[in-house]
């Protein structure tokens, strides 16, 4: 037994012996031979940084590029590194005041749980590229502070600021719903396509892991760089947009309230979507003055915030005709050859309702869209109303609306941006509420015949209307973006979906023989340029002006629509910027040879419609 215990304590001896003896060599390997840890030996601790992709660049349908990448620093601090640095330096550098150090520097560390002394949190936010630089040359000197690269946007074009949108700081909401994505400080798309493509433009996130000294001070790439993570760059995006166009439409709407949209309608891409009033994409970029411009924007009293083109819900007017007369030959109560006598009202049962000053024998349908015959669309859409007879007009009614939701009518199409209004299709069932079922008949709501009454209708509904006519009866959901850099499907397969009028492709000969007729005031030479204008009642003021239209006749190339508010009639303002347009996207340039069309134009751009 008393040998048993003397092996037992050689064992043990021995196991100590070599364990020392293995520290020992460890030791002087760490110290006599790694370079590395004599290179590491003042480390303190290991800082992770996020390193923030670069976000997607969007161009328009012809590659010319319209968002790209600005950067900009954050530069943060680790409270507990910061110690005897010169501060009067540092704000000389950073252009702020003593009191405003004091403030970003010294939070509530003990009642704020979004701060810590040992976590690095935001000192001051977006810094310039010119004053990080400069700023950067001193940085060894204050530790505990070190720069963060943002990534901004920059644009190369001052225009499509509804359509674009802008980047901004996430809120508490939005990183919530992030499932980790987003941390406090974060930017992201808040409007426009930089929202509706967020996913895709953002990119992913990477990090970073470097080692720190106690001052604060970057010794190296922690395990040379192993741990890092690179970020991804987000999918470039390649828009529908025509961004000459574009900014040739803003140019027209200058001083004027309204909007225009144009289509291309073999696929229902927005070649431009213009709101007037509107401003510069880059008042919003993330830069200090935001704030200010943001502030501005939001209290101006024209509402140069709003995007008329999805958002403002007009009465269509005139232009409607085309639509009512789709409708009623289609439902055989038109005909191409229907003419009817006018003069000057529609009469029935002792009221006048008043009709343009025109030619008093309408032999046509292609006459009734180019004089705008109110007395034929009164009539025709009595017609269609009590094609089951006189008392059964909500049935009549019930087809027609069917018939206006296949148009894209009374709701949402469907856009890729965020915000469409539905416009407003009244039915059956809304009259029964005002006038009571069974009691009311197409006389009560006889308005409604030419474009009028509850018709509410926006700007890209309009347009789409044109597009429509354009190709005989189907159409595609208006959307902006064409694909994303690598094919990347994201969502867009669905505007690629033919929809169905399902009125007969023969129907549109007729109404294009009338808006071949009614846009002669703004033909363009070598195309035949089709539309429709339309007078809007407004009882503030000056009528809105209206006009859709498309060109060429055959194999069209773009379908649009311009509304003007307080303009007067639609051949006033409407049909010339809409025709001016139309050139300028079939031909490059208007022709300035023809001192018709330059007067046109000049006319267009010295115009004055702001309500004083």
């Amino acid at each position: 037994m008393k040998d048993l215990n003397q092996n037992r304590k050689a064992i043990i001896q021995i196991f100590f012996v070599i364990g020392a003896f293995v520290l020992l060599a460890r030791t002087a390997q760490l110290q006599l031979f790694d370079s590395s840890y004599k290179r590491h030996e003042t480390v303190t601790g290991v800082q992770e940084i996020t390193l923030y992709p670069a976000r997607g660049l969007i161009y328009d349908r012809n590659g010319k590029l319209i968002v790209y990448n600005d950067a900009l620093y954050d530069i943060k601090v680790t409270y507990n590194q910061v110690k005897d640095i010169d501060t009067t330096m540092l704000c000389e550098l950073l252009n702020i005041d003593l009191n405003t150090f004091k403030k970003n520097l010294h939070k509530d560390f003990k009642k704020d749980p979004r701060f810590s002394e040992w976590i690095p949190y935001v000192f001051l936010k977006k810094l310039s590229a010119e004053s990080y630089a400069r700023f950067q040359e001193h940085l060894y000197k204050f530790p505990g502070f070190f720069a963060e690269l943002r990534i901004v946007r920059g644009y190369s074009e001052k225009v499509g600021a509804h359509i674009l949108g802008y980047v901004s700081e996430v809120s508490g909401k939005e990183i919530e719903a992030s499932d980790g994505y987003y941390s406090e400080g974060d930017y992201a798309g808040k409007t426009g396509l930089e929202r509706k493509y967020e996913s895709s433009l953002r990119g992913e996130k990477g990090k970073k892991y470097v080692m720190k000294d106690n001052m604060g001070r970057i010794e190296g790439s922690y395990k040379n760089g192993s741990k890092d993570i690179a970020p991804i760059s987000g999918k470039n995006l390649y828009t529908t947009l025509d961004i000459d166009l574009q900014a040739y439409a803003e140019k027209l709407l200058q001083n004027k309230i309204g909007a225009v949209v144009a289509l291309d309608p073999s696929t229902g891409g927005v070649l431009a979507m213009a709101s007037s009033p509107t401003y510069a994409p880059d008042l919003l970029a993330i830069n200090r003055n935001r704030s200010e411009a943001f502030t501005k924007l939001a209290s101006d009293s024209l509402k140069p915030l709003l995007n008329r083109a999805l958002n403002a819900q007009y009465p269509p007017g005139s232009i409607f005709k085309t639509v009512m007369s789709l409708v009623g030959l289609q439902e055989g109560v038109f005909a191409a050859h229907r003419g009817i006598s006018c003069r000057g009202a529609y009469f029935y049962n002792g009221r006048r309702f008043g009709c343009r000053n025109h030619p008093e024998g309408i032999h046509n349908l292609a006459k009734a869209l180019q004089y705008s015959c109110n007395t034929f669309y009164f009539q025709g859409f009595r017609d269609i109303l009590e094609k089951s007879g006189y008392e059964n007009a909500d049935k009549g009614l019930d087809t027609l609306v069917a018939h206006l939701y296949r148009f894209g009518l009374g709701k949402p199409m469907g856009i890729d941006l965020a915000g469409e209004e539905s416009g407003n299709v009244p039915t059956s069932a809304y009259y029964d509420k005002v006038y009571g079922k069974g009691v009311w008949r197409s006389p009560f709501i006889i308005s409604l015949g030419i474009g009028q009454g509850e018709y509410l209708i926006t700007p890209v509904q309009m347009a789409n209307m044109a597009a429509i006519i354009a190709n005989r009866g189907h159409y595609y959901i208006p959307h902006i973006a064409q694909h994303f850099e690598g094919n990347e499907d994201a969502g867009l397969s669905k505007y690629q979906v033919r929809k169905e009028t399902n009125i007969d492709p023969a129907h549109f000969e007729a109404v294009m023989d009338g808006m071949e007729l009614a846009a002669l005031g703004g033909r363009i030479e070598g195309h035949v340029f089709c539309g429709k204008t339309g007078t809007v009642q407004n009882p503030f003021g000056e009528d809105h002006s209206a006009f859709i239209a498309f060109a060429p006749r055959e194999n069209p190339k773009i379908a649009i629509a311009v509304y003007i508010e307080n303009s007067g009639y639609g051949s006033r303002f409407a049909r010339p910027i809409a025709s001016l347009l139309t050139e300028k996207y079939l031909k490059g340039d208007i022709d300035r040879e023809n001192p018709q069309r330059v007067w046109m134009e000049k006319t267009m751009l010295e115009a004055d419609l702001i309500p004083k």
